[in-house]
């Protein structure tokens, strides 16, 4: 059952949700008043988490779960008690249903863009789990479906929600700390191997083959399957599925609005020795191009095998301007140094980053024909850093990325793997 009443839903919430950007044409045709129907795609544990809370936002109703896997797929069906013919392990289905307004992509990572644009191009808003795509040009496609189909896409970084990230954002904006020319974020941790397996027969409650989707198909694996944030082919390890929290609004705060021009990493399995394809161990830095303030660079660093971590926590970003610094992260803490390290008093309150408000956000964004928070474009910008960042660092190569193409220009085997290649599944349009 919830954990929480309405009334505590919308008290965490508040009155209203910031606005954005007008869209040109309406994009949800029933009358406001009308319940929005939402499918929940991807019954794993983050999927019906979120779905949860958006059942408790006013006139929003979970009516379709959709999971390959049986057991998961029963127990989001008793959850949110969906009506017989509901519960479906093709997401077609979903997306045929004209009674479904929106979806809510919580699938693995390979699944995201490819179900996200299937969504927006049947005519659904969509709230899309991070990251939006598991390569640079799976986001573009997605951003292109968004604006060709008029939907709303709200990417899951509830960061860009979070009060205390808007205002200590608006700060960094208004020069508190000078001309910010530096970021810094972190995502250290300390995860669990996954060992080493040999491919198996997949579980009866599986259809694996629905699990893999419009990917090449590889042998089924207990810990690819259980463990696929950590596999090349399904995941964007953990700089896509923790670190880009972080990546977020360190490029937020620091004002960029364009992808890297230059990207240099270095790092790899430090620690693990198990199956895992994607670094424990991360150092990648990323140059912006030049503009009126002149040039900016953001850092990541990874460690996940670590719990010593800067200012005690796990993650965050720091941000170096020519009058300060600022300490920012989305466990709910913020800090400010002028010149000489003076302390300054920031009147913020400070709460770790705000679900709740961005479910609410993107609702409120789908009635009032408006760009959520999160925007698609926003969230394929920080998507691609975690792309380039993961290129660099397995291929131990410096990068020069050109902005307006979204490709590598002087690594070719670098920039194969701006995008992938797909099996014919169900027409995909990736």
């Amino acid at each position: 059952m919830p954990s929480k009443t309405r009334r505590e839903f919308m008290a965490n919430v508040g009155a209203g949700v910031a606005a954005t950007a007008v869209i040109a044409s309406p994009v949800f045709s029933k009358d406001k008043s009308d319940s929005i129907s939402v499918g929940l795609i991807g019954c794993g544990g983050r999927g019906p988490d979120v779905a949860n809370r958006m059942a408790y936002v006013p006139g929003v109703a979970i009516t379709h779960v959709c999971d390959p896997h049986q057991t998961r797929l029963a127990a989001a069906a008793r959850q949110f008690s969906i009506q017989e013919g509901k519960v479906v392990s093709d997401l077609r289905r979903v997306f045929d249903d004209q009674s479904v307004d929106a979806v809510l992509v919580a699938t693995p990572d390979h699944w995201h863009a490819p179900a996200a644009i299937l969504a927006c191009n049947a005519g659904k808003h969509v709230y899309v789990e991070k990251p939006c795509s598991h390569n640079i040009r799976e986001g573009r496609l997605l951003v292109a479906a968004a604006r060709r189909n008029n939907r709303v896409v709200q990417h899951g970084t509830q960061v860009r929600s979070t009060p205390m990230m808007i205002e200590a954002t608006q700060l960094l904006r208004e020069g508190i700390i000078g001309n910010v020319l530096v970021a810094k974020a972190w995502n250290i941790q300390q995860r669990g191997p996954i060992g080493r397996q040999q491919p198996s027969n997949p579980p009866q409650e599986l259809d694996y083959d629905l699990w893999t989707g419009p990917v090449p198909t590889i042998p089924y694996q207990d810990n690819r399957v259980g463990g696929w944030h950590w596999w090349h082919h399904f995941g964007t390890g953990d700089m896509g599925n923790d670190g880009i929290h972080d990546l977020e609004y360190a490029r937020w705060g620091l004002g960029v609005e364009s992808h890297p021009y230059h990207v240099a990493a270095s790092g790899g399995k430090y620690f693990f020795d198990d199956d895992q394809e994607f670094p424990d161990t991360q150092h990648v830095s990323f140059e912006f191009p030049e503009d009126r303030a002149g040039n900016k660079t953001l850092i990541y660093e990874q460690r996940l095998w670590s719990t010593n971590y800067p200012h005690n926590t796990d993650s965050g970003a720091k941000f170096y301007g020519t009058k300060g610094q600022m300490y920012l992260s989305r466990r709910g803490k913020v800090k400010v140094l002028g010149e000489r390290n003076g302390p300054i008093d920031v009147q913020i309150e400070t709460r770790p980053q705000d679900t709740d408000r961005h479910v609410a956000d993107f609702f409120d964004a789908i009635r009032n024909d408006r760009r959520p928070n999160a925007d698609i474009e926003l969230g394929h910008m920080t998507a691609t850093l975690c792309h380039l960042g993961n290129i660099a660092t397995r291929l131990r190569e410096s990068l020069q990325f050109d902005p307006q193409t979204e490709q590598i220009t002087n690594k070719d085997d670098a920039n194969r793997l701006v995008q992938r290649q797909y099996r014919d599944h169900w027409g995909v349009p990736v």
